[in-house]
């Protein structure tokens, strides 16, 4: 009888040694309910150091030029590396450089899309190599397949500019936008502008005599706001997407002599944006900051990398400059 019960409590014993060692099951990521996109949280397994890249619309713009040197200086200031691309607003470079960065190993892609729909088969790529994507400045289209997504609130910045011009107008003016449609904040911007145009006590006073896409550049925007001006011999003013485009719309007033009579109206915050509403050339600009932008994005892919779950988007604030406070903000730098 003791033989029989010592074989029974050793039987018992074994079985439960192996049933602890057995793995547990865990949820299928394809089960039904489950994202379709990337896990907000990074891998916590992966181990430093870390490859980030790099790709906004173009370098060009010394906005995007400033946000890749902050954040180069804290990455590699971590002892990581960063690579990066210049798509020069071409949408189908910036995806074969996506690419490219995917084959050379990146852990992180820091992404601001030419096109928010186009840039696409990028995010495929990334997706298919495990890799994650922080999206900022311009929201891709495709949220699901970004971790996170960290821009300034531009639907503000247009909006805030839109009640600077009804101020300015209280009773209606004729209005021309240099726009820049393929990409997300400026689709936002020139929404939140309109918002403000709307909700005045005479919204019909308002007319929009001409929309143009002028590439948020200088060089494309002056001949279409040239153009413009030819052909609204009473444009009351420009409202511009961004500074630089903004430079532009100065740029051909300059040539027909109207500065000061066509009111410009830009977004940023650059330093020659803030410079011409300092010299009276622009009358404000819905500031927005890089410096923010950059930093914040890091630190979000930073965490992602150790496993932590971040907000899907995080909204930077924006606010407005003009005459009355540029001296605060000076016009050297960004803010």
């Amino acid at each position: 009888m003791k033989k029989l019960l010592a074989l029974i409590l050793a039987a018992f014993l074994i079985v439960t040694v192996f049933a602890g060692c057995a793995p547990k099951e865990t949820p299928s990521s394809s089960a039904p309910g489950s994202s379709a996109g990337p896990s907000n949280a990074g891998d916590s397994g992966k181990k430093g150091p870390y490859k980030f890249g790099y790709t906004a619309i173009t370098l060009n713009n010394p906005f995007f030029g400033y946000i890749e040197g902050i954040m180069r200086g804290v990455i590699e200031g971590n002892g990581d590396e960063l690579v990066s691309a210049d798509p020069q607003q071409d949408v189908s470079k910036q995806i074969s450089q996506i690419e490219d960065m995917v084959t050379q190993g990146i852990d992180v892609l820091m992404l601001n899309p030419v096109d928010s729909e186009g840039v696409r088969p990028g995010l495929d790529a990334c997706k298919k190599a495990n890799i994650l994507v922080v999206n900022f400045d311009n929201d891709v289209a495709d949220t699901d397949l970004v971790n996170c997504i960290l821009v300034s609130n531009n639907e503000n910045a247009g909006y805030i500019v839109g009640k600077k011009v009804v101020e300015d107008f209280p009773d209606g003016a004729t209005i021309a936008i240099l726009h820049s449609p393929t990409a997300q904040s400026c689709i936002d911007r020139v929404a939140g502008f309109r918002k403000a145009i709307a909700e005045s006590a005479s919204p019909d006073a308002y007319k929009e005599v001409a929309e143009q896409d002028g590439k948020g550049s200088t060089q494309d925007s002056l001949p279409l706001a040239e153009n413009i001006l030819q052909g609204n011999p009473n444009l009351d003013l420009f409202f511009c997407i961004n500074d630089p485009s903004a430079v532009g719309a100065v740029a051909a007033l300059k040539a027909a002599n109207k500065v000061g009579i066509v009111k410009v109206y830009g977004i940023d915050g650059a330093p020659e944006g803030k410079a011409a509403v300092k010299n009276g050339e622009m009358v404000a600009t819905g500031a927005q900051s890089p410096k923010s932008i950059a930093e914040q994005s890091v630190e979000v892919a930073y965490k992602l990398l150790a496993g932590e779950t971040v907000e899907h988007k995080i909204l930077v604030e924006t606010f407005l400059i003009d005459s009355s406070n540029v001296g605060q903000y000076g016009t050297d730098s960004w803010q």
